[in-house]
């Protein structure tokens, strides 16, 4: 027998309960083969082979709805049950660093009965949560999750002996976890304890979760991005799409993802605002300014109106603007000379994971950074937003931040559209 489940969202459900509660959701047995499609608006419906519902299943608005639909065999397979669990974990975006994200959930007799995930750095971990939303239930189930159980003691204890305690028969773990405190000793602990160990499953899906603390733990290095906005005429520009800051927009959602982004002084000066992601909750990222020689035009007094996060500057000897910031309290790092490295080892102390380089005010700012960051093989990660504008030339003093070889190098290529907007995000 197969079966279709459709899950769609339940505008009734209290915000505070938990994301499962958000989505209502029916299963029908199924003997035709389906797809799913479109009518000429934006309203799905289901085909079969002899034809299609009478009625549409629901109707799309912006998109933050969505209908979800999953078709299989009557019982779920582990890969269904880890997807739950990185669906779990992405609750927490732009909250958890410098910890990952981490979902889990608690199956028994083919039914989840226990979710959780890791909502902050300091709070307890996904298997807590999930363990006690189980309560007695946990006992001889299946525990799933994305990232290996932890068994050292932080500042919380370790997750492998509360699935012990509990009695759990058998843990599924999505990856390994890269950090050397980690690295498959939780695995082995429970093994140890008589626990069934099942490893990588759905792992690519877990590790695009949290590359950038992957990244962190393998390099020694946060993870670096390039970000920057092109009209349909080739021109680099400062604009962004319609709704790119409101909250739910792409922009405002890529700050809520990175622990820092790197801005020009002068774009700055000319917007006398700082970017924040306007994403409830979310944890505002480190605000890095870059003010480099004579050309530097910081005005400091209007950057700071309204700051809510953490502004350091990195300046050099040349631009003159220590004093000023240093009156408005805000932290300034002189260098001989500005450079990615120096910027990137600041982040590391700091506990960071991601920097986000915002490609936008004056061009002289970035080129080198730029430069060194292809050279020495820093940057991981581009996102072009391709806006239906057409620019003049003179828009901006920038050229192209990548040649052609180095946009050849990219790799996995996603399109995603926000509005009028296309983002092309690829890796190097």
């Amino acid at each position: 027998m197969h079966f279709l489940e459709l899950s769609f969202p339940n505008p009734l459900t209290p915000s505070n309960s938990r994301p499962s509660a958000h989505f209502s959701t029916c299963i029908l047995p199924w003997h035709q083969p389906i797809k799913l499609g479109y009518n000429s608006g934006s309203v799905p419906r289901l085909y079969t082979s002899f034809g299609n519902f009478s009625r549409p299943l629901i109707s799309l608005g912006k998109s933050t709805h969505s209908v979800r639909v999953h078709c299989g065999m009557a019982d779920h397979d582990d890969s269904f049950y880890m997807r739950r669990c990185v669906e779990l974990a992405r609750t927490a975006i732009g909250r958890t660093s410098p910890n990952p994200l981490v979902g889990c959930v608690i199956v028994k007799d083919g039914k989840i009965v226990g979710e959780g995930f890791h909502p902050k750095a300091g709070q307890p971990h996904a298997e807590v949560f999930a363990l006690r939303d189980a309560g007695n239930l946990a006992e001889n189930a299946t525990a799933y999750v994305s990232l290996e159980p932890c068994n050292h003691f932080g500042r919380t204890p370790p997750c492998t002996e509360a699935l012990i305690k509990a009695k759990v028969r058998k843990v599924v773990v999505g990856m390994v976890d890269p950090n050397p405190l980690v690295a498959s000793k939780g695995i082995d602990r429970l093994r140890a304890a008589g626990i069934e160990v099942t490893v990588r499953v759905e792992e690519a899906l877990c590790k695009n979760l949290n590359e950038a603390f992957i990244h962190l733990m393998l390099t020694g290095k946060p993870l670096l991005s390039l970000r920057y906005s092109i009209s349909l005429n080739g021109q680099i520009s400062d604009h962004l799409g319609e709704g790119a800051t409101d909250s739910g927009g792409y922009y405002s959602k890529l700050l809520q993802e990175y622990d820092a982004v790197i801005l020009s002084s002068t774009s700055l000066s000319d917007k006398l605002s700082l970017p924040t992601s306007r994403e409830p909750g979310a944890n505002q990222p480190l605000q890095i300014v870059i003010a480099r020689g004579s050309n530097a035009k910081l005005e400091v007094p209007g950057l700071t109106a309204g700051v809510n996060s953490k502004l350091i500057i990195f300046t050099d000897k040349e631009s003159g603007v220590e004093s000023k910031a240093s009156l408005q309290g805000v932290e300034t790092v002189i260098l001989d000379q500005i450079n990615m490295n120096a910027i990137l080892d600041y982040c590391k102390r700091q506990g960071l994971c991601s920097v986000l380089l915002d490609f936008t005010g004056n061009a002289y700012d970035f080129e080198e950074l730029v430069k060194e960051s292809v050279e020495q093989n820093m940057l991981q990660k581009v996102l072009v937003e391709i806006l239906p504008l057409w620019c003049e030339r003179n828009d901006r003093n920038a050229s192209f931040p990548l040649n052609v070889a180095e946009v050849r190098k990219m790799k996995n290529l996603q399109p995603k559209i926000f509005d009028r907007s296309i983002i092309l995000e690829g890796h190097l």
